[in-house]
């Protein structure tokens, strides 16, 4: 059933705010966020109630004006938006997911072995997204924005990497062009490749939901090789994934 694009409407200064970039947590007092994560869980039937739940949970205040630019207008799935909306609470679990032995292309079209990209001894964060998405996977980039922005760069590295679920679509030129729209730095790597390569990996991470459009938010960080994977299911905000991290690296 589809849902009508107004059914719920956003107040003024909800839509400034967002756009202004006030949201984050250093702009709202307690009582304030609180009231408008009601709002947005409220308006969760409409692009925009995403839109501002986005705001909330991943920081969009540091985001590229690009990637806010693309993240507007869009209706094509809204009813998969108001599911990703009702599944804001993040789950977290461990386990060894085994990282298949495959080949993958990053976004300047070279080949790259996943399995020698992730074994390393750098701690690792990645998460699954494709480029035409425009509900769960441009928060979860917006996300890994924010993330590269609170992270000390000197003294906290991570490798982040993105993999493609529809690879058919997403060519590393696509790739290339969805980084610069999210400001993704050099340690930051999209990753695509053949269809059977991409379902491999999404079985591996478990992950695999049989097509794009019932991709779910989830996010994994591994501390280095032979660590366990930590996943979180659902949105995590930048804030979050950080905390995560610095608990990971801590206890190495």
């Amino acid at each position: 059933m589809h849902t009508p694009h107004h059914s719920h409407s956003i107040s003024g200064f909800l839509l400034a705010a967002l756009l202004a970039g006030v949201t984050s947590g250093s702009a709202l007092a307690g009582g304030d966020e609180a009231k408008l994560r009601q709002h947005a869980l409220a308006s969760q039937t409409s692009w925009s109630g995403l839109m501002v739940l986005a705001a909330l949970f991943a920081g969009m205040s540091a985001t590229p004006a690009a990637a806010m630019d693309g993240m507007e207008g869009h209706d094509h799935h809204h009813h998969h938006a108001a599911m990703a909306a009702q599944k804001s609470d993040v789950a977290r679990s461990s386990a060894a997911y085994p990282v298949p032995d495959v080949k993958l292309k990053d976004a300047a079209g070279k080949e790259v072995s996943l399995r020698t990209a992730l074994d390393t001894d750098e701690p690792v964060m990645l998460n699954f997204v494709f480029t035409t998405c425009t509900t769960i996977c441009p928060v979860m980039s917006a996300t890994f924005s924010q993330v590269q922005s609170q992270l000390d760069p000197k003294r906290e590295r991570v490798k982040m990497v993105s993999i493609s679920i529809d690879p058919e679509h997403d060519t590393p030129a696509k790739l290339k062009e969805y980084a610069r729209k999210f400001g993704a730095g050099p340690q930051w790597q999209m990753l695509t490749g053949s269809v059977e390569n991409s379902i491999a990996v999404q079985r591996a991470f478990n992950t695999y939901r049989g097509d794009k459009m019932n991709h779910e938010p989830a996010t994994f960080l591994r501390a280095g090789k032979g660590k366990p994977w930590v996943r979180l299911d659902g949105f995590a905000s930048a804030g979050e994934l950080v905390k995560e991290y610095r608990q990971l690296m801590a206890a190495k």
